[in-house]
């Protein structure tokens, strides 16, 4: 007597939940909304401050869920993504959509009844553009997909703004405009040294469509507009010296990782050091960033 058995998803745990909102990119997200905030030029009472950072690390959490929920076969393709719940038969796909457009309607709903409306649309064209514009429609179809893509993750520094004080001003646009430059050469970097992954997943990253050597150009080209943007605020007199001298210093840095990786051979894969090199320093590059334009915005207040 032959039996057959069908696959089924093991019940979830609560670390596949936590895993699903892609926690150290929430990290990142919560980290430039909290600097948003403190940035503006008004103080916000700490419990608001408290619910509008919770909403932006909810909304990330959500665009997170939904994205791996829409891009399951894909992880399942990938070395460094196929252990994550969805593909590792962790967890239902319904399951996942559930929890993904749950903490996105609820992280929405809270930032408008608590703290104001501009904050709570901002958030909700933040995690729309996410999910729709840039996982559904561009990831699958073009190499500029992180360029666009890019301002979901440039968002939360004016939702951090606008929490505190209901508008929105030049500084804010700046910072969003810092992480949209910095967000190619990031990604484009991480890309290079797991080319192969994307290519058999058939996502049409840089360095599939156009060539390592392509990319590595771009990779120089976004850090230059990156840099000027990142000085920007000093030279218009929105911060002081402690924020303009770290920019300055920071961006010289990574505008010299970059020519590193411009300069790179095609063939020279040893490591790929140049490039993960600048993908590490990155990460450090945008929280050292924002962490000195806070420190800088108080000591002017």
């Amino acid at each position: 007597m032959s039996s057959l058995t069908v696959a089924q998803p093991l019940p979830a745990e609560w670390r596949d939940f936590l895993a699903l909102t892609k926690p150290r990119v929430m990290t990142l997200v919560v980290f430039t909304g909290l600097c948003g905030m403190l940035a503006a030029p008004v103080h916000i009472h700490p419990v608001i401050g408290f619910t509008a950072i919770l909403c932006i690390a909810l909304g990330a959490g959500a665009c997170g869920a939904l994205n791996m929920w829409y891009e399951a076969d894909l992880d399942a393709q990938m070395k460094r993504t196929a252990r994550r719940p969805l593909p590792a038969g962790r967890m239902d796909r319904q399951a996942a959509l559930h929890f993904g457009v749950g903490l996105g309607v609820f992280s929405v709903l809270l930032m408008g009844l608590a703290v104001n409306l501009l904050s709570a649309a901002i958030l909700a064209a933040s995690i729309l553009f996410y999910v729709v514009i840039y996982t559904v429609w561009l990831k699958r179809r073009t190499p500029q997909n992180i360029v666009i893509g890019g301002a979901a993750g440039a968002f939360p520094a004016l939702i951090g703004w606008a929490a505190a004080c209901g508008r929105l001003d030049l500084l804010p646009v700046l910072m969003f405009f810092m992480v949209f430059l910095w967000t190619p050469p990031h990604f484009w970097a991480l890309a290079l040294f797991v080319e192969t992954d994307y290519a058999a997943a058939g996502v049409p990253m840089m360095p599939v469509v156009a060539g390592a050597r392509t990319t590595r150009i771009q990779v120089f080209a976004y850090a230059l507009p990156m840099a000027v943007v990142a000085v920007l605020p000093w030279g218009l007199k929105l911060t002081g010296a402690i924020y303009g001298l770290t920019a300055l210093i920071l961006s010289l840095v990574f505008v010299g990782l970059a020519v590193q990786v411009g300069l790179s051979k095609q063939g020279d894969q040893a490591l790929m050091k140049p490039e993960r090199r600048l993908f590490r320093f990155s990460i450090l590059y945008l929280f050292v960033l924002f962490g000195a334009l806070v420190a800088d915005r108080m000591l002017l207040v």
